[in-house]
């Protein structure tokens, strides 16, 4: 008996489906699964888990901190890049801040809570901090002493042209004494927390100030990465971390150097991507050699 067309048809359809399933929700995974197993491949199957003691701790491929309970860092360890996944370094919130160049502008709210920060103001943040830690110029272009944007708000009598009337350090909330104390023979005043200097006519305008050029903190020790998750930093934030490493230890810096220089990567393929250090491979390595004093 032949079935009518649209019924095989549909039973056509349902073959295939099953057919399908079978092949790639079941077969295709679970053949996977059996090749990560093979003897060279378990280890990255599994989240190239790193183990210290008995004890895992942590993945050659997820970042993580080194801080104590107030998350402050721990001298005694070279720091990972800043992260903006969850609370840092989150797999499930793996993610970039989204901030981009021109986010120049903190908020600054009457309730604390609901203040932010802008890119410029989280790099100078960070680069003042990095700076004091490892006892260098922690100072970038466009960033104040006190480690936010040196960013104003310019009045103009005509909006965007004419005489300035009026000059608002916009990242630098009162009483705090703005960066500069006048622009074009016009005062600067601290922000005051729930105005929007912006939306009320005032010209953004970030001032370079006289930091160097070639700031000493490196980049990476100021900006997240796309992803959140990098265990790696350059090789010259790992320079730049290796003195106060060696003091905190009481080790030789040219000891504490040559380990660096070994838990170094070069570029994938000899010309993709950049040279980078590890970091939980490099201190796990310092606490085998150098006990901290």
């Amino acid at each position: 008996m032949r079935l009518p067309t649209w019924i095989a048809q549909h039973l056509a359809a349902l073959r295939a489906v099953l057919v399908f399933t079978v092949l790639l929700g079941l077969v295709y995974p679970l053949a996977l699964v059996a090749v990560g197993q093979l003897p060279g491949l378990n280890h990255k199957t599994d989240g190239s888990l790193i183990s210290s003691g008995g004890t895992t701790v942590g993945s050659a491929l997820i970042g993580q901190s080194f801080t104590d309970a107030d998350g402050n860092p721990v001298a005694r360890y070279f720091q990972s890049r800043p992260s903006a996944a969850g609370d840092g370094y989150d797999p499930t919130a793996t993610s970039a801040s989204n901030l981009g160049p021109e986010s120049v502008v903190d908020t600054i709210a009457t309730d604390p809570e609901e203040s932010s920060e802008s890119l410029l103001t989280q790099v100078c943040g960070r680069s003042k901090s990095v700076g004091e830690l490892n006892g260098v110029d922690g100072r970038r272009p466009y960033c104040t002493d006190d480690g936010v944007g040196a960013v104003l708000a310019v009045f103009r009598a005509d909006g965007l042209t004419g005489p300035v009337t009026r000059v608002v350090s916009v990242n630098q909330a009162a009483p705090a004494t703005p960066f500069v104390t006048e622009y074009q023979g016009v005062a600067v005043e601290p922000a005051q927390p729930g105005e929007d200097y912006v939306a009320a006519g005032g010209v953004v305008t970030p001032v370079r100030g006289d930091a160097p050029a070639d700031p000493a903190v490196p980049a990476d020790a100021v900006t997240a990465s796309a992803s959140g998750l990098d265990p790696q930093i350059s090789p010259a934030y790992a320079e730049l971390q290796v003195n106060r490493v060696a003091r905190e230890r009481g080790a030789d810096p040219a000891a504490v150097r040559k380990l660096v220089t070994e838990h170094t990567s070069g570029r994938a393929l000899g010309f993709l991507g950049a040279p980078g250090v590890n970091v939980l491979k490099l201190n796990l390595a310092l606490d085998k050699q150098f006990a901290a004093r």
